[in-house]
């Protein structure tokens, strides 16, 4: 088992607050964007925003990158964190730079994410370009073929195949007999922790369990499969 992976998580929020701060060509697109589960759910463009605007890249930014690397120390299994994360100096743009350095200086590891081919990687890409930021060489999948994509995604590896099958990093390490790396907040909290609040070191902290609990997950599996 190569332990040449970042295993890594992202946290993102809707770029303002509220649906209201979109400028109107923004407030028009984020309905477009969002007709269909407007239609479906019921709600509003502005409840919808404020509930799920952190999710498309198109209208939300990332506030923390986290990553952790496995290595053994006189035969004891360690884990190694790092987390690039905005700070009242320091914004998106920064985050990303500070990130593509790391991924250039050790280019030949590969990537790790739960949900990662759908959402993590894609996602950081996409701010990249939105933030002028050119992609590193573990980002740019243009041109490649699905099979040709060399990142690692603890979800398909418990997919075996089933392309309908949705399981959160919490209920798979509730199934391999893991803890819970929800103990402070989840994913839908994140936005009130950030405007709110105002707590971004309880958002690095969740980041960073949800990193730590990824590394064992992807350790239970590729160790019976």
């Amino acid at each position: 088992m190569s332990n040449k992976i970042f295993f890594l998580d992202v946290e993102t929020v809707s770029c303002y607050e509220n649906y209201q701060e979109l400028d109107e060509r923004g407030k028009k697109l984020w309905q477009k964007k969002s007709a269909y589960h407007l239609e479906q759910k019921q709600i509003s463009a502005s409840d919808f925003y404020r509930d799920k605007g952190g999710i498309f890249p198109e209208f939300a930014k990332i506030i923390c990158i986290s990553v952790g690397i496995m290595f053994y120390e006189e035969e004891q299994r360690k884990i190694k964190l790092t987390s690039f994360h905005e700070t009242e100096e320091k914004e998106e743009q920064q985050i990303l730079l500070e990130f593509k350095k790391l991924l250039e200086e050790y280019s030949d590891y590969s990537l790790c994410a739960h949900n990662g081919k759908e959402f993590d990687f894609p996602f950081i890409a996409r701010r990249m370009l939105m933030n002028q930021v050119s992609l590193p060489p573990q980002l740019n999948m243009s041109g490649k073929k699905p099979w040709e994509i060399p990142h690692l995604d603890t979800m398909e590896l418990w997919k075996f195949g089933d392309y309908r099958s949705f399981i959160s990093l919490d209920l798979l390490a509730y199934c391999l007999g893991l803890e819970s790396p929800k103990e402070d907040i989840d994913g839908s909290q994140v936005h009130d922790t950030y405007y709110t609040e105002k707590n971004m070191q309880k958002i690095v902290d969740y980041c960073e369990k949800d990193v730590t609990t990824l590394i064992e997950v992807y350790q239970k599996i590729k160790k019976n499969n």
